[in-house]
């Protein structure tokens, strides 16, 4: 059987932690991944483009929802 040692430790999903504060608001998140698409809605990067029309969105969820 092989070893599961991240099994006991413990997960930000279930804690109060938030490690990654933005430089711009005091917002902080869980995430390096969710506070870089954060910085998005200050810089006004919008770096998914839709391949139809050609309007771009900040994250990939909101091109597939469009």
């Amino acid at each position: 059987f092989s070893q599961q040692p991240t099994l006991s430790m413990p997960r930000r999903s279930h804690t109060q932690e938030r490690p990654f504060p933005c430089r711009t608001c005091a917002k902080s998140f869980k995430y390096l991944a969710d506070l870089r698409v954060h910085e998005r809605s200050h810089t006004g990067e919008r770096p998914f483009p839709c391949g139809h029309c050609g309007k771009s969105f900040s994250n990939k969820s909101s091109l597939a929802r469009h």
